[in-house]
């Protein structure tokens, strides 16, 4: 295996949780959130348990700044069309679990939902999306604040600083370009490769925390097994894929084949009674001329052939 790096979903799954190598997740949630992260420690939640179903596919770490607010990291591999509604739930979740009983309100933890996809989720064209709630007015179109109290006593400045964060990376989107040194976490998160002149915080020591020659001889064949396990997913994946499209592609071909039949039906049924509508008119016209051949006037002629005068008098 080439001396490349580790994959972040595997790292956050076995290595990153170690207090040692806290340093990459601070780098990386810095930059992302824009202020500096410190890490306290790391939890186990409800939103984050692994089970049987989980297998390989999502990727889960809970941890608390030391400064008692959450950050539920979660990185998901393969579609899912409810994914909007998972990130509702898990940092909805996290907001009731971590209020112990008799507490008020006010001591709700401040809940970041971070969320790193490898599909296409919803329509859009950006990798980095967030969401910060706002109360906005209905008809002044102005921002609800806090008092002077509310801010003092819950340490905010806006109101939106209570509620839950939500940022979403659709990694996929990303064009391999870095700009900025948060493009050089996404770079790393799109191709598991740190380049030599990346400088963005926590870059360092995942340079280093996530070489795969690092790998013990037992990390080394669990990691080759993530990769194969990877592998097979996509495969299964892109082959349900072709097969979905092929049905579709040969629904569209049955419907086309059939409609041209059909069409050729309706244009058969269709010359046939143009043409015996045409057989009529010619017949009616016949007798028109006849009878103007033995002197009827016009008015008789239209009474026997149902012909206008025009037609009558053009013949």
């Amino acid at each position: 295996m080439p001396d490349t790096h580790i994959r972040f979903d595997w790292a956050i799954k076995k290595l990153l949780r170690n207090k040692a190598n806290f340093g990459v997740l601070e780098g990386f949630l810095s930059e992302l959130l824009h202020f500096d992260i410190t890490i306290k420690t790391l939890l186990e939640s409800e939103a984050n348990q692994e089970t049987l179903d989980d297998k390989t596919n999502r990727v889960d770490i809970l941890a608390e700044t030391t400064d008692g607010e959450l950050v539920l990291i979660e990185v998901q591999n393969n579609p899912q069309h409810d994914y909007f509604h998972r990130m509702l739930y898990g940092a909805s979740k996290l907001v009731t679990e971590y209020l112990g009983k008799g507490q008020e309100y006010g001591e709700i933890k401040k809940v970041y939902s971070i969320n790193i996809v490898y599909f296409n989720l919803g329509m859009g064209d950006d990798y980095i999306y967030s969401y910060r709630g706002e109360f906005v007015g209905a008809n002044l179109g102005d921002i609800l604040q806090p008092t002077k109290t509310q801010e003092f006593k819950f340490n905010i400045n806006k109101v939106a600083d209570i509620f839950p964060e939500y940022y979403l990376l659709k990694v996929n989107n990303f064009k391999e370009l870095a700009k900025t040194s948060l493009d050089e976490w996404i770079y790393f998160l799109k191709n598991s490769d740190i380049k030599t002149e990346f400088s963005a915080k926590g870059i360092e020591e995942a340079k280093e925390a996530l070489r795969v020659t690092n790998l013990s001889e037992q990390e080394r064949a669990a990691y080759e097994r993530y990769l194969k396990n990877k592998r097979d997913e996509a495969s299964i994946l892109s082959t349900q894929e072709f097969e979905t499209r092929w049905q579709v592609e040969q629904a569209e071909i049955r419907g086309m084949e059939k409609g041209i039949q059909q069409g050729k039906q309706e244009g058969i049924e269709q010359g046939l009674q143009q043409g015996i509508q045409q057989g009529k008119k010619e017949e009616k016209i016949a007798i028109a001329r006849s009878c103007r051949e033995q002197g009827l006037d016009v008015e008789t002629i239209m009474n026997i052939t149902q012909l206008s005068r025009e037609e009558i008098e053009s013949l």
